[in-house]
């Protein structure tokens, strides 16, 4: 049978067909044959029947009737003549489709079986073999070189992952060395009492700590949506204030108007949201034409910030699409494109959202929500 295995699945069908038709056939004639011998050996009560349908009385070979034993042996083998013309070939079909998907379907598709669930459970460590050279062999064949370049393509994302996490680590590290100068600093800085700003020196502690946090939290995860989120309660005026000077940091050619709307205490992750709030003051500076707007509003358990500008506005595809990665309004080989994306994905992270909107006859308008809850 190896010749069939090689063969092709429409030969293969065509042939087990035609052999199982065959013998089915061969087997219906012998039935027939026994069932006339059968009948042979039974008188018929003289009659005969002629071509023309006239039915005609011959001498008896017996002057007896039949018995009715007779009479049911005639009827069962007259039964079984019928019988065996219409079962016979229809079993010969069944054998025949039965032995062609043993023969041909049966290994190749309990193993592109088994190989699809090892693929969706993230296994590619197998391998695939080509069971035959007929059509299903060569999807067993194209199956075995797609889990393979699935294998390759994984491992190369494994790797760069890994990648990834080492330069991550690497950056980490190497931060940590100018933060501690600029602490050591600042230590030195707060002993010379009277030689330097007090608000200065505050200001430059602050930042600095931020950038260790930062740096302790970026070297443990691999994905901005893993940044980690530690709340606690901000006094609504220190968070003002310290709005205030980050805005006149980052916009100082410009006319900055800071309201609180009476926020009192809000619960927050200070530092995710001093990363939002200076990735969308950055970015208003740089397209606003005399003024930013920032407005801070408690309700419930949702804190708002809104920053609006007086320049060009968003465009239409950036409202319709929503921020993306490295997507730049403008060229300009100083900005990534990375503010929004980062700032949508940090306010989600603290339980809100980012919406972008064009102020009719003004300018950008971009609203921070930020869960206050514990």
């Amino acid at each position: 049978m190896e010749w069939l295995r090689k063969a092709g699945l429409k030969k293969s069908f065509f042939v087990l067909t035609f052999l199982c038709l065959w013998v089915s056939l061969a087997l219906a004639a012998l039935v027939w044959f026994i069932c006339v011998k059968i009948q042979s050996q039974i008188p018929s009560d003289g009659l005969s029947y002629r071509l023309d349908g006239m039915i005609m009385q011959l001498e008896p070979l017996y002057t007896e009737p039949l018995t009715l034993y007779q009479k049911r042996v005639l009827s069962v083998v007259g039964i079984l003549q019928i019988l065996s013309c219409i079962l016979f070939p229809v079993c010969g079909m069944a054998v025949a489709g039965i032995l062609f998907y043993r023969l041909k379907c049966k290994v190749p598709i309990e193993i592109l079986e088994e190989s699809v669930k090892r693929i969706q459970n993230q296994d590619l460590d197998f391998h695939i073999p080509k069971v035959s050279e007929d059509e299903l062999g060569q999807l067993c064949a194209a199956f075995e070189t797609m889990r393979d370049e699935l294998l390759q393509s994984n491992q190369e994302l494994w790797r760069q992952a890994e990648e990834r996490k080492r330069l991550n680590v690497a950056f980490s590290h190497d931060l940590r060395n100018p933060v501690t100068v600029l602490k050591g600093t600042v230590k030195m800085l707060r002993k010379q009492q009277g030689a330097c700003d007090l608000q200065a020196l505050e200001r430059l502690e602050n930042y600095t700590l931020r950038i260790e946090q930062y740096v302790e939290a970026m070297s443990s995860i691999q994905r901005l949506e893993q940044y980690p989120v530690k709340k606690k309660r901000i006094d609504g005026v220190a968070l003002t204030a310290d709005l205030i000077q980050t805005a006149n940091l980052l916009a100082p050619q410009l006319s900055i108007s800071v309201r609180d709307c009476g926020i009192g205490s809000v619960i927050l992750d200070y530092g995710l949201f001093m990363i939002v709030a200076e990735n969308l003051i950055g970015n208003a500076a740089r397209f606003a034409q005399k003024e930013i707007d920032i407005s801070l509003e408690k309700n419930g358990t949702v804190f708002k910030m809104q920053i609006i500008d007086d320049g060009a506005g968003f465009p239409l595809s950036l409202l319709q699409n929503g921020p993306k990665p490295f997507g730049k309004i403008e060229e300009d080989a100083a900005h990534f494109g990375m503010g929004l994306y980062s700032s949508q994905l940090l306010c989600i992270k603290h339980g809100g959202d980012l919406q972008l909107e064009n102020q009719q006859g003004y300018g950008a308008s971009v609203t921070a929500f930020f869960a206050c809850s514990q």
